[in-house]
């Protein structure tokens, strides 16, 4: 039986229903690495009791991670990982995040608040996804 190694947390500014925001967290942490196969996923009634939200809720993530075959229910038991999600080799995440605590700390220092740096990164990353960059 897998051990749960993640915790939700919702954004009431993210502009993101919660179940997409637990979706998201579920699809970032496979993508960086930090969910693995067999990893269990927090058991609905916990999230439930974390977040005060409604079990549908939790409920209709955990379904559309299952349709897009990432995890599976294992009824009585829990929700695990089945699937994974490519992206850069785990070896190269770790330089990369620690440029970017540098670049964020100097964001900070320029005296840039979450808001700020969110749009400043999101804004810059899409005009270079535009020109084929990113």
């Amino acid at each position: 039986m897998g051990v749960v190694v993640i915790r939700f947390h919702l954004d009431g500014k993210s502009g993101l229903s919660p179940y997409q925001q637990l979706v998201r967290q579920v699809r970032h942490a496979l993508r960086l690495g930090l969910l693995l196969e067999g990893d269990q996923l927090p058991k609905v009634k916990d999230v439930v009791a974390d977040l005060a939200i409604n079990p549908n809720t939790v409920l209709k993530a955990y379904r559309e991670l299952e349709h897009d075959g990432l995890v599976a229910a294992r009824p009585g038991v829990g929700t695990f990982v089945t699937g994974t999600l490519s992206g850069a080799p785990l070896t190269a995440l770790a330089p990369l995040r620690q440029d970017l605590r540098r670049w964020l700390a100097k964001a900070r220092r320029a005296g840039l608040d979450e808001e700020g740096i969110e749009a400043l990164f999101t804004t810059t990353f899409r005009a270079a996804s535009k020109e084929d960059i990113a």
